[in-house]
């Protein structure tokens, strides 16, 4: 497992594998075609889904093991070191993996919005896509049309029908995921119980006021997900992003001490851990649609702002 393999291109990637280079910048891997080998990591200079067959030794990211089992996708970003932990035994790969680099996308529609869509290719441990055989079925037709089209041999169409087909299959992977927050929607509670107690006892601690709010990336690392991972599944759970559940925590602990009248706007503002009051005025008028002192004073009056 100490061994780094590095995979700049489609090409490097299909040799390693014994597959044929069809296109430069993308392709369908069919790993029972490569020869028997132990475990490594392994650098990837492009967009990576697996999807195995069967488990193979354990799928690694970084220093954690992937929630994966048969009929799983792992999605890996340009970028990233993962790899299978073998326990220094040989072992057949079997499976697919479609990968396709960054290159290919320059330009397009799809291109433009790759980062902002489909969040899915930074998720870290424990984060796999879970098929079911239907689901299954539409991902393997989806990486037939592709390689139908590598097949066919590049024309005029090719770009077009590949990159919309691999769109198709994004898209897809988006919508099974969305199911996957739902079906296991037990464990995600869980996260969410967890999620609303680390943001009581932060905010009960003196860490406010040492480090101010915490960040989306503080709360996912203590809850063991990647931010993007935990940020999908605070949105999709409550219909706000991690930071506006964030945000919303500190808005009501300052209601609080606003109604409480002992500690003037700029004291409240130090113990919520700005450095300056007028960003914490600033935040609280944007969430409540009144100032700080406003609120008081409405509070006091009883008019009842909120």
């Amino acid at each position: 497992m100490d061994t780094l393999r590095e995979f700049n291109t489609v090409n490097d990637y299909n040799l390693f594998n014994n597959n044929e280079t069809k296109h430069p910048l993308i392709s369908v891997v069919d790993l029972s075609k490569a020869d028997p080998r132990s475990g490594s990591r392994m650098y990837f200079g492009f967009y990576t889904v697996f999807l195995k067959d069967v488990i193979c030794g354990d799928l690694v990211y970084g220093r954690a093991t992937y929630d994966y089992q048969d009929g799983t996708l792992v999605f890996i970003g340009p970028g990233q070191v993962a790899g299978v932990n073998s326990n220094g035994e040989t072992y057949q790969p079997k499976g697919y993996a479609l990968i396709f680099h960054p290159d290919l996308l320059h330009g397009s529609d799809l291109g433009r919005h790759m980062a902002t869509d489909y969040t899915f290719f930074n998720y870290q441990s424990n984060e796999a896509l879970h098929l079911s055989e239907r689901e299954r079925t539409i991902v393997l037709d989806c990486f037939a049309k592709i390689d139908y089209e590598l097949e066919h041999g590049i024309d005029k169409h090719s770009k077009k029908l590949i990159l919309s087909t691999l769109e198709l299959f994004l898209n897809y992977c988006d919508r099974f995921y969305d199911r996957q927050f739902i079906t296991r929607e037990n464990v995600h509670q869980g996260i969410l119980a967890r999620f609303e107690n680390l943001l009581n006892d932060y905010f009960a601690s003196e860490e406010l006021q040492i480090s101010g709010m915490p960040t989306v990336g503080y709360c996912a690392e203590k809850l063991f997900l990647s931010p993007n991972y935990f940020g999908d599944l605070i949105k999709k759970e409550t219909g706000r992003t991690a930071q506006d559940y964030i945000q919303s925590k500190l808005i009501n602990a300052a209601k609080e001490s606003l109604s409480d009248g002992s500690k003037t706007v700029s004291q409240i503002a130090y113990a919520l851990g700005f450095k300056y009051p007028q960003h914490f005025a600033r935040l609280f008028k944007k969430h409540v649609g009144a100032t700080p002192m406003e609120f008081r004073a409405a509070n006091d009056g009883n008019i009842g702002l909120n």
